[in-house]
């Protein structure tokens, strides 16, 4: 047993190391899971410049393997009796799920709208960060307009995190990335700053026929990007995601002056200026 004290909303809440350590290993579980199925989706061959589970084992190892691990995520988050916990969790998986199947299905589709895109990274991504941030201060057992506001913070978070991720799947090296650039528009996947370009830009016939090509080359990938750096895509998409992290720092103002606070503040800062 290893007892600590939070600080939160002027009372101490106590909490139990060994009884949060389980909740998160559960969520980083969760999180392994959903990027083990995403490469065999995607077959990606690296992550971060590692080979992947697919690359060295196949579908059909990552497969099984990608489901044991959100087993053995079940299985930790079986021993918390409160039932938000479970329900969060479980409500948070089945949305992940959601927002994958919405990008598969949705591959080469230059109809999308912002908002599309809005609701779909919310489920694949933000929606996960959201319950990190939420479920350690409810498993402390603090108030419900506490952990509410740190559940905000985590989507503004996740949303500003994911816009990051797409403007560097178009701008970052390949080195420092630890996958391919470009690796969305030869997927299909039409993220912010492309959907932005196709609505925008002067030359967005060329660009949408480059867009829906299954099979694009690596200099057809070059110049799609080119097209939208040239009418304000990616700028555009930066500007969003400040303004979703301006928004996660507000919500930190409504808690109390806790050194994680500055922690927390300084993650938000570094979301915006990531280069991997």
């Amino acid at each position: 047993m290893r007892p600590a004290f939070c600080l939160l909303g002027g009372k101490f809440y106590n909490y139990d190391l060994d009884k949060l350590l389980p909740l998160a290993v559960a969520l980083e579980l969760i999180h392994m899971a959903t990027l083990v199925h995403d490469d065999v989706v995607d077959s990606s061959l690296t992550r971060r410049g590692i080979p992947t589970v697919k690359a060295r084992w196949g579908n059909k190892i990552s497969t099984h393997l990608g489901d044991y691990l959100l087993g053995k995520s079940l299985i930790l988050i079986s021993h918390y009796e409160n039932p938000l916990i479970t329900r969060v969790l479980a409500d948070t998986s089945v949305k992940m799920c959601e927002g994958e199947i919405l990008q598969i299905s949705s591959s080469f589709n230059t109809n999308q709208t912002i908002k599309d895109y809005f609701y779909r990274i919310n489920r694949k991504t933000a929606l996960l960060i959201s319950a990190s941030c939420q479920l350690g201060a409810v498993a402390c057992g603090a108030p419900a307009h506490l952990h509410q506001t740190l559940r905000r913070f985590g989507h503004h978070i996740g949303m500003a995190f994911q816009i990051t991720d797409d403007i560097l799947d178009m701008t970052a090296k390949q080195a420092k990335l630890g996958k391919p650039v470009g690796g969305d528009l030869k997927q299909g996947i039409i993220t912010l700053p492309a959907i932005y370009a196709l609505q925008n830009s002067p030359e967005r016939e060329r660009l949408h026929q480059l867009v829906i090509k299954p099979d694009k080359s690596d200099e057809e990938v070059d110049e799609a990007i080119a097209l939208i750096e040239k009418c304000g895509g990616l700028d555009y998409s930066s500007d969003i995601a400040r303004k979703y992290i301006n928004k996660a720092k507000k919500e930190l103002h409504l808690l109390p002056d806790v050194p994680v606070k500055k922690t927390m503040l300084d993650i938000a800062d570094f979301i915006a200026v990531r280069q991997f």
